[in-house]
């Protein structure tokens, strides 16, 4: 029993970091802002937005099983940091990420059922993964968008950002006019297959 009331504690302080852990693409825009969200704040945002619209439209889904896999979908960041899509290739994360992963729950003893659940997540093939990625995508064009109307970024300023500069970025930058929608843009094709989601990030173009 000590055992499992040790691991238990151990577990959710190493958790815990994800609460001083600030998510990196807002660092990256040189955000201007007191507090920024922080990876923990993002993994509830998720869970709260999949919540919503689960029931609004009329998923028929396991959504105890996709709260599951945004709740754990962040861990390898304890371990690896907020890498964004800018710094290193799917493939490599994903790598780096398992090995994180298997690190921290080497101890739980559920941790095979976390693992399959994290292996799901990122494989995006099932009906709940997909969901759950388009949530945890959709969570940052939001956030992203209400810093913005905040006026949280200036593009003005971004000599020291090393993605401000990549081509396909330039380009929406421009056609866009903020950064906001510009962001969302980039994720378009990720919502591509689900009408609902597309129609909540058109909504978020045209409303502040």
């Amino acid at each position: 029993m000590n055992d499992r009331v040790k691991n238990t504690i151990e577990f959710y302080t190493i958790c815990n970091k994800l609460k001083d852990t600030i998510r990196t693409g807002h660092k990256i825009w040189n955000i201007k802002r007191d507090r920024t969200e922080s990876v923990a704040d993002h993994i509830y945002g998720t869970q709260m937005l999949a919540i919503a619209i689960y029931h609004e439209f009329n998923y028929d889904l396991d959504l105890e099983k996709i709260l599951y896999m945004l709740a754990i979908h962040e861990l390898e960041e304890i371990v690896i940091g907020d890498l964004t899509y800018f710094q290193i290739s799917s493939e490599e994360k994903e790598l780096k990420g398992r090995k994180a992963c298997e690190e921290i729950l080497k101890n739980i003893i559920g941790k095979e059922k976390i693992l399959s659940l994290i292996d799901e997540f990122n494989k995006k093939e099932t009906k709940e993964a997909k969901f759950a990625y388009r949530c945890d995508k959709l969570e940052a064009d939001i956030q992203v968008k209400l810093y913005d109307k905040e006026g949280c970024f200036d593009l003005t300023n971004q000599q020291n950002n090393p993605v401000f500069n990549d081509s396909k970025v330039k380009e929406l930058l421009n056609k866009e006019g903020s950064l906001s929608n510009a962001w969302i843009e980039f994720d378009r094709e990720k919502y591509r297959d689900d009408p609902n989601f597309i129609s909540i990030i058109d909504y978020l173009k045209e409303n502040n």
